[in-house]
């Protein structure tokens, strides 16, 4: 794409001055938008990846933490990226937030991936700020741009044939991972069933099986259904998005698979009482107005390979909580 390093040079501006509105054309938001469907669509809807790499929860337009995130763990192609979804709505700055991304991944295709969260799905992002934010700067026409990229989106990942990653959870409707494969993009968000479950199914620590979701949308699911899964398909991992992290399923460290979960709160002191137990914890000062997004980090490593990062990010394991 002409002019990409430009762009993202930039888009990169924003190191500087936390917050700046970056400049964009609509005409380049456009064809970046058009070339990144096309990356997505040459490659599969269940992504197969390997460490090491950087796996990254919700960002929801908070550009400054996304600049945080890189400055943290690395700028690509120098770091390996997966994020979980959920790029736009609530936050000021959604465009920049996934411009930058989009401009990542036409750049370093084998080196960031993004899979699709519930808010990339138009009937969502209507509501939810990103289609003001698009109508408010450039046009409606841009947003319907955007919907069309999001449509073709990845849903999931696995991660070193072990380690499977979505922005949401499990699906009742899910026998075999060739049911991800076999769905045909793009894709519309519906109101029920296995896509739909991907991106806005949630774990319940109070359940067994399966659950009415509070939310009005798709299922809950308990810890034996997470086991269930992991079983059948030999993995040892589900990684999740779409809520703040507070607990997974399983906190203990996993001594068998060399697993340790560390916390890291960067501004919030009263939540230092989340990482006693088998959490190995750490916290910093920094500055509250970050408290909305990625400030609350939490890190797996496996064999030194694997980093979790955000607020939204989670492990869940299967055993009893």
């Amino acid at each position: 794409m002409e002019g990409l390093d430009g762009l993202i040079e930039r888009l990169l501006e924003g190191r500087n001055n936390r917050g700046k509105r970056i400049q964009l054309t609509e005409s380049e938001i456009r064809q970046l938008c058009i070339t990144a469907k096309q990356v997505f669509l040459s490659q599969p809807i269940l992504l197969e990846l390997e460490a090491p790499i950087n796996i990254c929860g919700d960002i929801h337009g908070q550009y400054p933490d996304l600049l945080r995130l890189f400055e943290y763990g690395g700028f690509p192609p120098d770091s390996n990226y997966l994020f979980l979804g959920d790029y736009v709505d609530r936050g000021k700055q959604s465009i920049e937030t996934i411009c930058l991304l989009l401009a990542y991944k036409i750049k370093f295709p084998n080196n960031i991936f993004l899979l699709r969260g519930n808010h990339e799905c138009a009937s969502i992002n209507r509501i939810y700020g990103f289609y003001d934010e698009c109508k408010r700067r450039f046009s409606v026409r841009l947003w319907k741009t955007f919907t069309d990229c999001f449509n073709c989106l990845p849903v999931t990942a696995i991660v070193d044939g072990k380690i499977l990653c979505m922005h949401g959870g499990l699906s009742p409707e899910m026998d075999s991972l060739d049911q991800i494969r076999a769905i045909e993009r793009p894709a519309d968000v519906p109101d029920q069933g296995l896509l739909c479950d991907l991106l806005w199914a949630d774990p319940d620590k109070d359940i067994q099986g399966w659950g009415e979701n509070d939310r009005g949308v798709s299922y809950t699911f308990g810890a034996d259904k997470v086991a269930e899964f992991l079983k059948k398909h030999d993995l040892d991992l589900i990684c999740r998005a779409h809520q703040v992290f507070l607990k997974s399923f399983d906190n203990r460290d996993d001594k068998e698979n060399n697993v340790r979960l560390v916390c890291e709160c960067s501004v919030c002191e009263s939540l230092r009482s989340m990482f006693s137990g088998n959490f190995s914890g750490s916290s910093s000062s920094s500055s509250s107005s970050h408290l909305t997004s990625s400030i609350f980090s939490s890190f797996l490593e496996k064999e030194n390979k694997f980093f979790l990062c955000g607020s939204n990010a989670s492990l869940l394991g299967g055993q009893s909580f």
